[in-house]
Order: C-alpha cells, then sequence, then structure tokens
C-alpha cells in the first residue's frame, strides 16, 4: 500500500513537472514569434542603385550564414563560418558592408548569371529568420531562392549535406526563419558539428569553440562547403536557363519535388556526391 502510494506521487510529480517544462517551452516559442513580428513591422526602404536593379535584372539567390553576432568561431556558427568563406572564394571577403534595413552584413556578388546576395544576420540566432526576411523583401528575392547554412546537431563533424526544405528539426535560427517567411521551402546546408560527449549540454556544446584537431576538419569542411554551394547555385542557374519560366513553386511540395537532388559529403567523400536525406 505504501509503494503504490508513494509510485502514485512520484507519477503525479513528474506528470506536473512535464506539464510545466512543456508550457515554458511552448510560450518561449511564443514570445520568439512576437519578437519577430514586432521587429519585422519595422518601416521598410525602398531599394537604391545596384540593389534596386537585382529586381529587374537576371535571377537573383540569397545564401544566409546563420549565427550569433559576436560569436563567431563557435559550433553554433559554423554557418557564418562557411559564408566567409564563400566570400574569400568569390573574390569580394573586403567587401561586408552594415545594412540597418535587413539587420545584417551583406555583399552583393554575382556566380555565372545568377546575382547571389550574402547575409549575415546582425541579430541573436532564434531571431535570424527577423533579418534574412527583410533582405528577401528588400532584394526581391522568393522563399525557395534562399539558401541557409547552419550548424546540425545530428551530424558529426565532418558531414554536410542538403536539404530541400521541411521542418527545423529543432534548430532555432531556422525555425525563426520558416516563421518570418511563413514558408519551409527554403533549402539548407547542414553543417554537422556532432552531439555533445559525456555530460557536457547542448547549449554549452554549440556555444563553445572547436579544438585545434576538429579545426582541421573544420578547414576541410569549409573547402568542401564552398564546394557545393557554388554546385547548387551554378546547378540551379543551368536549370532556369534551360527550362521555360513557371510559377514559383511552394512549401513542402518544392522540397518533395526536388527531394531526389539531395547531397551530402565528408572529408572522405567527394563533396558532390548524391545521399538520400533522412529528414
Amino acid at each position: 500500500m505504501i509503494k503504490i502510494t508513494i509510485l502514485s506521487n512520484f507519477y503525479r510529480c513528474l506528470s506536473h513537472f512535464l506539464k510545466k517544462l512543456l508550457n515554458f517551452i511552448t510560450m518561449r516559442r511564443v514570445l520568439t514569434r512576437v519578437i519577430n513580428r514586432v521587429l519585422l513591422s519595422e518601416p521598410f526602404t525602398p531599394v537604391m542603385g545596384i540593389e534596386a536593379e537585382l529586381h529587374t535584372e537576371g535571377s537573383r539567390k540569397l545564401v544566409v550564414g546563420l549565427g550569433n553576432p559576436g560569436m563567431e568561431g563557435t559550433r553554433h556558427s559554423v554557418g557564418m563560418a562557411v559564408l566567409g568563406a564563400l566570400a574569400t572564394r568569390l573574390g569580394v571577403a573586403d567587401r561586408w558592408r552594415g545594412d540597418k534595413h535587413v539587420s545584417g552584413e551583406v555583399i552583393v556578388s554575382e556566380v555565372q548569371h545568377t546575382h547571389v546576395v550574402l547575409l549575415r544576420p546582425k541579430l541573436l540566432m532564434n531571431v535570424n529568420g527577423v533579418s534574412v526576411a527583410k533582405a528577401a523583401g528588400k532584394y526581391g528575392i522568393k522563399p525557395e531562392d534562399i539558401l541557409l547554412v547552419h550548424d546540425e546537431l545530428d551530424k558529426p563533424l565532418g558531414k554536410i549535406a542538403i536539404k530541400h526544405g521541411g521542418s527545423a528539426r529543432g534548430h532555432n535560427g531556422v525555425r525563426s526563419c520558416v516563421d518570418c517567411l511563413q514558408t519551409d521551402v527554403m533549402p539548407r546546408l547542414r553543417v554537422g558539428i556532432g552531439r555533445p560527449m559525456g555530460k557536457m549540454s547542448v547549449e554549452r556544446h554549440v556555444l563553445s569553440r572547436f579544438s585545434s584537431e576538429e579545426q582541421k576538419v573544420l578547414d576541410s569542411i569549409l573547402v568542401q562547403s564552398v564546394d557545393l554551394l557554388l554546385s547548387q547555385l551554378s546547378q540551379e542557374d543551368s536549370e532556369q536557363n534551360c527550362q521555360a519560366p513557371t510559377s514559383p513553386a511552394g512549401g513542402r511540395r518544392a522540397a518533395q519535388k526536388r527531394k531526389e537532388r539531395e547531397r551530402s559529403a565528408s572529408p572522405a567523400q567527394d563533396s558532390t556526391a548524391a545521399e538520400a536525406q533522412n529528414s
């Protein structure tokens, strides 16, 4: 009888704790969405000069390195490191400029016949989507033409993969982008950082820096990531030149249509090798 009472009290306390935890997570997400909406409600400034030309000339792409400003070099900001490597490869690394209208730093460049806007948000990861949505509006870029680069806990360091749309899979930066753009069609380059070892928390792990040994692996991954990004940009540009104009794809349907084009790479593999994505 005593054992039954103890077990009953235990399950009651556990149920109460889980309910509180669920409420906390729900409120946190609601609060983040409110912040997204408030930041997106700021007045929009019409584009000028070369930015205005992007609205009328050729195809346009937006490549975004998700991360936390001021925390470059951490695992959670590896997307920014990839974007920096891409800018270096394109020979425009010295052209970053702050743009208060998109709450970030941008570079306008070109890959073959495609205008490419590189974006480093200057907002915290959880509200990166505000910067992405503002840049998409300013440069007239559709959600399906926005490529997000971000860290991925469920892939070990040394693995990268392209994912075409779908859920945020628990990534707060991607969730913010989905919320602000109101679609999940954006393709993503997921850069593996692995899960924490031992008793280290996920939060501490993602905000930590790479060790010297890990940095050697990361250097190789940055090269492969840039190769894969350029391949994606060039491939999509070639497809657009070969196909008649069509109406914009939307949401999960676009992701399903592009599913067979998923790619992954590791230091032991060619960065353009195809891989079936476990979404």
